[in-house]
């Protein structure tokens, strides 16, 4: 519990911390489509991690299988939400070439994702690969 309220508390201070910075600037399409991306990307990221709980970890371990909230139709949220973030952060920034960091950031994920979909095979069997089946990434 003290790790999610942790959590929320430092998303709320980062997004807060966006959006001082985001009214200094111009307004632009882009901008404003990035925002919105980023924003609805920010907090879904926040209620993904919290969803997870207590299942969280930095490296892959089995202690729980999520497969409620946004975890009943999407296995890994957090990579999803978190590549929304930064795509709208990019958007945002009118930089494109920072999306040679978000290419980067795919595989890298991939990766992850199949590390983690593998040690919760292990220790989970036939309810994850159930769960594999129903879900999306």
């Amino acid at each position: 519990m003290k790790l999610n309220i942790l959590t929320l508390l430092i998303g709320m201070f980062a997004l807060a911390v966006f959006l001082h910075h985001a009214f200094q600037l111009g307004w632009t399409p882009m901008r404003i489509l990035g925002m919105v991306l980023a924003i609805s990307g920010f907090v879904l990221l926040l209620i993904a991690r919290l969803q997870l709980g207590r299942a969280f970890s930095i490296q892959a371990k089995a202690t729980t299988l999520v497969t409620t909230g946004l975890y009943s139709r999407i296995r890994n949220p957090v990579y999803v939400f978190s590549g929304l973030t930064l795509a709208g952060l990019i958007l945002w920034t009118g930089r494109p070439w920072f999306f040679l960091l978000f290419i980067l950031l795919i595989p890298l994920q991939v990766f992850r994702s199949r590390q983690e979909a593998q040690v919760l095979a292990d220790k989970f069997g036939d309810a994850y690969l159930d769960y594999r089946r129903r879900t999306w990434f």
